[in-house]
């Protein structure tokens, strides 16, 4: 409302005019206004954007306090041209300028959209900005510029350390022996294999990813089910350990040991399943680990043995092949004596020193000495054979090490599966058990552990099936093979009885 006075004549007194407008629509176009640029203030300040402006003729940079502070300025510095380009970072800077240079230019859209290192002038903290606008332009000469700069240092950083992450996970699935594998749970298709995939599997890394069937078809037809069971449980939540079989394409049988465990996306779903697959196939005594010093006489004796189907190292000394022993896997030594270099006795001497179990086959020339067999036998050989000696019977005695070496593969192997039977107990059971293995009764185990002989029979049983055995006396060879140690008291014989209750 608006009013104007007037008089009516000079005698007469005063009035006015009054104008009455209707502006609602503008009061609430102001007030829509408002709330648009405090909605739009509140999302800049929720994402941490800082808008700038830039006036091209001038060179003269509006900037806010967080924009500021980019540059480890104080909230009320003066910011002009130099001070932008003096923070830039010195591998950045021509970049920067090259995309100043391009927006300017009326031949172009005026975009500028950049990310680039900043050398905070105030603080020399290097951060990360990422920064878009546009530029406007008159006649054909830029006039004004308006952007929004964003910090993205976190960002950065994040992306650098996940980077680091995956590289050293490369490196590490490229130089581990065992396989590394990721599976989808909805689709049941691989989405990475490890490169020792190939070597195990006999397959291409390719061919298993393209074909998302073939890596259950290769599962031996005995284990395929365990294997899906075991990934049922993994879709529960479950981290498990399963050993089962895989027939490779050439025929070959393997055994693997595949620790399995879930993996969860960003809501916290199970949609994979990862895993670590390590061979533990008995190699049987395939592996012949050749020391001679003679190189002619090498190369003949390798050549032979793997015409006859052995997998064959040589080695050009004793002091190579000792290097080397710790890390071979389970095998069989032919050493050749006849040179010095070769080491002599003192190989088979250091291998049962150190307690490598590679059995060694001694060949050599004994000059006419019945006594020298023995002597070698002493030293930890397991045969010799006097110099020359036929291709028959080095094979005889190569396999009849390699009988002896399955039966002690076997043996370990069953050991590691008892082992990991009895880590898996839960503590009742292993007290249960040393008390079997120390000869005591239910009722004396139950007395030492505070349970009653009921519930100790029933643990009983429970350790009985986890061991796979049927009797008392299997489940003690059982649990000593594996290293389970009883009490170091002795059995106890009830009274009015001549053997240990069982």
């Amino acid at each position: 409302m608006s009013a104007a006075p007037f008089r009516k004549t000079a005698q007469e007194g005063l009035g006015a005019v009054f104008v009455v407008q209707v502006v609602e629509q503008e009061k609430r176009t102001e007030q829509a206004l408002r709330e648009s640029q405090a909605r739009l203030q509140a999302a800049i300040d929720l994402v941490g954007l800082s808008p700038y402006t830039w006036n091209p003729v001038t060179g003269a940079l509006d900037w806010d306090a967080r924009l500021r502070a980019m540059w480890g300025l104080p909230p009320d510095a003066n910011v002009d041209e130099e001070v932008f380009l003096s923070g830039m970072h010195p591998e950045d800077r021509p970049r920067v300028e090259a995309a100043i240079a391009q927006c300017s230019d009326p031949a172009g859209l005026g975009i500028y959209a950049i990310e680039y290192r900043v050398i905070g002038i105030g603080d020399g903290v290097e951060r990360w900005v990422s920064t878009h606008g546009r530029t406007t332009f008159e006649h054909g000469r830029p006039v004004a510029f308006i952007g929004a700069a964003l910090d993205i240092t976190a960002r950065k950083r994040a992306d650098v350390a996940l980077r680091e992450s995956e590289e050293r996970f490369q490196q590490f699935a490229a130089n581990s022996s065992n396989v590394l594998w990721i599976l989808d749970l909805a689709t049941m298709r691989l989405e990475y294999l490890s490169p020792a995939f190939e070597a195990i599997w006999g397959e291409t890394i390719k061919s298993t990813l393209g074909d998302h069937g073939r890596w259950g078809r290769l599962l031996h037809p005995d284990d395929r089910q365990r294997v899906f069971d075991a990934l049922d449980l993994v879709r529960l939540g479950e981290a498990i350990t399963e050993e089962f079989r895989i027939v490779r394409s050439d025929g070959a049988v393997r055994w693997l040991r595949d620790t399995i465990f879930p993996i969860r996306d960003a809501r916290g779903q199970i949609r994979c399943a990862g895993g670590i697959a390590q061979d533990i196939t008995r190699h049987n005594g395939r592996f012949i680990y050749v020391v001679d010093a003679d190189e002619p006489s090498r190369q003949d004796l390798a050549r032979g043995l793997r015409n006859a189907g052995y997998d064959v190292r040589a080695f050009p000394s004793g002091k190579a092949f000792l290097e080397a022993a710790p890390a071979l896997v389970l095998g069989c030594v032919v050493l050749d004596i006849r040179q010095p270099e070769a080491g002599g006795l003192s190989i088979p001497r250091e291998l049962k020193a150190r307690r490598i179990g590679l059995p060694v086959i001694v060949l050599g020339d004994a000059k006419g000495d019945v006594t020298y067999g023995v002597q070698v036998m002493k030293a930890g050989a397991v045969d010799f054979l006097p110099v020359p000696y036929t291709p028959d019977e080095l094979l005889t005695a190569l396999a009849s090490a390699a009988a002896d070496i399955s039966q002690v593969d076997e043996q370990d192997q069953e050991a590691n599966r008892a082992r990991g039977r009895i880590a898996e107990m839960p503590a009742r059971e292993r007290e249960v058990l040393a008390g079997l293995l120390a000869g005591k009764t239910n009722k004396e185990i139950g007395r030492d552990i505070g349970l009653s002989p009921r519930t100790i029979e029933t643990h009983r049983a429970h350790v009985m099936q986890r061991l796979g055995v049927q009797t008392l006396s299997q489940a003690v060879l059982v649990a000593t093979s594996a290293g389970f140690e009883p009490p170091s008291t002795g059995p106890k014989v009830p009274q009015g009885s001549d053997t240990p209750e069982t």
